[in-house]
């Protein structure tokens, strides 16, 4: 089984951007279909984006299309999550994932990482 380690979380005002990496070991990486989530505090975690296996095909909610890329190394075990003209409501904990499906369903997703804090600044 693969254990997603996500990094690049942070303090950054409003407007800027910030990388998140999330490197999965302990498994076939490019097997997996891989999503970001978050969770803001007191509400339920949400969809972000996501991308297929082999990066053909990728997905993002319409909170952050546009101002969100995810995208993926295969050869270096790693997804990533470029967020620009960040918002203070895109401060949230953000989780990344591993799953046989891709999707927006945060159920289909088999493995978690333990999540990365994003706070943005007004």
């Amino acid at each position: 089984q693969v254990q997603p380690v996500e990094s690049g979380g942070g303090l950054v005002q409003a407007g800027g951007s910030l990388r998140l990496s999330c490197a999965a070991s302990g498994g076939t990486f490019s097997s997996y279909a891989m999503g970001w989530f978050r969770q803001a505090p007191g509400k339920e975690r949400e969809f972000v984006a996501a991308i297929t296996r082999s990066a053909a095909n990728t997905a993002y909610a319409d909170s952050v299309k546009g101002r969100f890329t995810i995208s993926r190394d295969n050869a270096k075990n790693t997804v990533f999550l470029q967020m620009n003209s960040l918002k203070p409501e895109d401060t949230a904990v953000y989780y990344c994932a591993a799953g046989g499906s891709y999707s927006a369903l945060a159920r289909v997703y088999d493995y978690w990482g333990q999540g990365t804090q994003v706070t943005v600044s007004s």
